[in-house]
């Protein structure tokens, strides 16, 4: 039985022999568990999941979740994540300025990986699927079609990843709380940061890889 992965194979494989996909043989793959069916056939036999040779509409679902989460990512950044409360003296830290308090304190290791999960992530996260929209929806790329492959599987693998702020926040809060002594609440930004997340996960999730592919067969006829 042939696979979601090899429906969307490019019309070379690794060794230059043409292979044929199952767009060109006139059949359609399920996105939910890679069975293939005959063009007539409107949902998949195995999971009953609707059958499409292509999600017309994945492009824009993919921007306009990407430029929400974009949006919301920026006061995720500028108000604070965390307060925190000593003997009635309240201070409030931002993603970074908490990254510095750690270093500050030689937590060096949890510093880094507060800043990788929080800033390089995200951030590599938007410029990847900005990248892999523009590259499909310009049929731009010729060359790296297996790399922008990987790359979307990354993407998908390493969001969920980006919420360990949230949940090292969600944590504190309900671990300490001493009332005047000493208490721990969250911030603003911990709900723009959660939505920014949760937005980009949805913009890699409406992207249908085998665009990259048919953005590929494009250029190349």
């Amino acid at each position: 039985m042939m696979s979601a992965t090899q429906t969307a194979a490019p019309d070379r494989d690794d060794g230059g022999a043409r292979v044929q996909t199952a767009r060109a043989a006139g059949l359609v793959a399920c996105t939910g568990c890679g069975r293939v069916h005959r063009p007539d056939q409107t949902r998949c036999l195995r999971c009953n999941a609707r059958l499409s040779s292509r999600d017309a509409t994945s492009l824009q679902r993919v921007w306009a979740w990407w430029l929400a989460g974009l949006i919301a990512y920026i006061p995720a950044n500028l108000y604070p994540m965390l307060r925190t409360t000593t003997m009635g003296h309240e201070t409030a830290s931002t993603i970074v300025g908490g990254v510095v308090e750690l270093i500050d304190y030689h937590s060096y290791g949890v510093a880094l990986i507060v800043f990788g999960a929080s800033v390089v992530i995200p951030i590599a996260k938007f410029i990847a699927i900005a990248y892999l929209a523009y590259s499909v929806q310009f049929r731009r790329g010729k060359k790296g079609v297996l790399a922008r492959q990987h790359l979307y599987e990354v993407v998908e693998f390493i969001g969920r990843w980006s919420m360990i702020d949230v949940f090292v926040v969600a944590i504190l809060s309900s671990l300490v709380q001493f009332n005047f002594v000493a208490s721990i609440h969250p911030g603003i930004a911990a709900v723009s940061f959660a939505s920014s997340v949760a937005f980009t996960m949805l913009s890699a999730q409406s992207f249908d890889s085998r665009m990259i592919w048919d953005a590929n067969e494009a250029v190349e006829t």
